[in-house]
């Protein structure tokens, strides 16, 4: 929106920003609403550091060391992991910006095979994806994922359409405390 003063020689411009999320990405929700689940003894569960090698530090002083070279050691499985009424919970998150799909690419195959190993192994995987173009957050089952995952391999479409999301998946509803409570959505798919 522009906005003209009198002698229509300043214009100022005025973004319409959508103030929801303003500076709170999926991850740090999460997290947020992970010390929620911890500090009330509802669940443990964190985000897992990723392996990393040092290979060069500098030491401008002696207290302050920046690293300035590092490479990942091996490729991280998930981003979340650990323990919700007696049953091991694994699981990857995921923002996406598009409109209509949601594309395999951002899922690495590491990830998937991660992730069907612990179903395998009675535990708990899954996705949670935001579309931040929505403002919505989906639970969206392994097998829901996989199923495209295999399509792609076999040159079928390469992404998840919104639709499916709309379909397959389970919205988690943004609140105050904890902030995604996501555990709830939990509660409706793997403890009917």
């Amino acid at each position: 929106m522009a906005l003209n003063f009198p002698t229509k020689k300043r214009t100022i411009q005025q973004k319409i920003v959508n103030k929801a999320n303003l500076g709170m990405d999926l991850e740090a929700m999460i997290n947020e609403s992970n010390e929620y689940y911890l500090g009330n003894d509802i669940a443990v569960i964190h985000k897992k550091p990723t392996p990393i090698q040092i290979v060069k530090v500098d030491y401008p002083m002696r207290s302050k060391a920046v690293i300035t070279e590092a490479y990942y050691k091996t490729p991280s499985t998930t981003d979340y992991n650990g323990i919700y009424k007696g049953k091991y919970i694994d699981f990857e998150a995921k923002e996406n910006h598009n409109k209509t799909s949601f594309p395999l690419a951002n899922i690495h195959p590491h990830q998937m095979e991660h992730l069907k190993n612990i179903i395998k192994h009675g535990g708990i995987g899954f996705l949670i994806v935001a579309w931040n173009t929505y403002n919505e957050y989906y639970l969206l089952p392994f097998e829901v994922a996989y199923e495209y995952w295999e399509g792609a391999n076999d040159g079928e479409r390469k992404s998840i359409p919104y639709q499916t999301f709309k379909e397959k998946a389970f919205p988690i509803k943004e609140g105050y405390i904890p902030r995604l409570n996501y555990l709830k959505t939990v509660d409706e798919v793997f403890f009917k």
